[in-house]
């Protein structure tokens, strides 16, 4: 569970729940990670846009190695993310 307040779903405005449903699944329910964001829904698009840019653009390493650097990141910093 976050330390930050999120908004839940059912609580969101209108433009929040258009993105909570644009990044989560069936349950409309992102992880914890996004919903921090949730109150500045500008600042959960750019949070987004980051994540993508950083795991899926152009770069000379592939995808398994990026999840792999942030895995082994997220155990230094005891995330359980």
């Amino acid at each position: 569970m976050a330390f930050i307040d999120y908004i839940e779903y059912d609580d969101a405005s209108p433009e929040l729940k258009k993105l909570y449903e644009q990044y989560s699944g069936p349950s409309n329910t992102p992880a914890n990670v996004v919903r921090i964001a949730g109150p500045n829904p500008p600042v959960l698009d750019a949070h987004i846009a980051f994540f993508r840019a950083i795991m899926m653009g152009e770069s000379p390493l592939t995808r398994g190695q990026r999840e792999m650097i942030a895995t082994f990141v997220s155990g230094i910093n005891n995330c359980h993310y």
